[in-house]
């Protein structure tokens, strides 16, 4: 049975399902389906509990909070203990958290944390490779990006036909190179510097980027401190963004729907070429 408990909006791009709900301090969760995996877990709508695979930028309750009924969940309905890729550093807290909760709800809370430091690399298929980017928050935080690998002909074999192919495979020949493709890449929480230190992150064919704060008034050094980003910080950075779709989400409850589409297209009024998607 399909239970509607989360407000979460959807977009296909690419061929790529991208769902979730996220607005600062409240919830974020997101679910990439067709490559099974979820980012944060700040809250946990009941239809994402399939994915066994999630991915938690970092430990603040709005990003985090969910994650004993996702494990809880996934037992009752009797599906395999999911594997949950955190900050290194947040990994005893977090499992202490779940021990808690075991005692208060007299539930086992069977799952695997696994601690992320930047630079690490998770295979989450044969297809498709996860990345752990640093970042810049008020406590450990990560971003991801997630590769597809494709083989592709060596340039020095391009000029050859197809039986003359199929003889050097034959012959042990190593014909192909591995690219990566970057798909999709998800900043979580972080200043500007998180944008800056990874260029990957405008070069993804899909950003979800936070964009906390919209106002012209509020002060930018406040926001960078607290491991945030305005929407100035992207007019500044409009040249660099090369991606196809830029999400922009995790905006602070200050604003409504009305304020944030007129402040956004104040700062933005072409939103960035057309690619720029707000997340409310």
């Amino acid at each position: 049975m399909l239970v509607n408990n989360a407000p979460i909006l959807s977009h296909v791009h690419d061929g790529l399902t991208i769902e979730g709900y996220s607005r600062a301090a409240v919830q974020t969760c997101w679910r990439l389906n067709e490559l099974k995996v979820l980012f944060d877990v700040g809250i946990q709508p009941w239809d994402f509990m399939g994915i066994p695979t999630a991915f938690i930028t970092h430990a603040h309750l709005d990003h985090i909070a969910a994650l004993p009924a996702y494990v809880s969940r996934r037992r009752m309905m009797k599906m395999d203990p999911p594997v949950i890729y955190l900050p290194d550093s947040a990994v005893d807290a977090a499992w202490d958290m779940l021990q808690t909760f075991k005692k208060l709800d007299r539930g086992a809370m069977p799952c695997e944390l696994i601690g992320l430091l930047p630079g690490d690399q998770i295979d989450i298929s044969r297809e498709y490779v996860l990345t752990a980017l640093p970042t810049t928050h008020t406590i450990d935080s990560v971003g991801f990006v997630i590769h597809q690998r494709r083989n592709k002909l060596k340039p020095e074999f391009q000029h050859l036909d197809g039986p003359q192919i199929k003889a050097l495979k034959l012959a042990g020949e190593e014909i192909t190179s591995e690219i990566r493709i970057p798909v999709i890449a998800y900043t979580g929480d972080t200043s500007p510097k998180g944008l800056d230190d990874n260029p990957i992150f405008f070069e993804a064919k899909t950003l979800i980027a936070e964009m906390t704060f919209v106002a012209p008034e509020h002060r930018k050094e406040k926001i960078h401190k607290h491991g945030h980003m305005h929407v100035d910080d992207f007019r500044k950075r409009q040249d660099r963004f090369q991606n196809e779709l830029i999400i922009a989400s995790h905006l602070s409850t200050r604003y409504n729907t009305h304020q944030v589409k007129k402040f956004v297209s104040q700062a933005l009024p072409d939103a960035l070429g057309g690619r720029l998607k707000l997340w409310i």
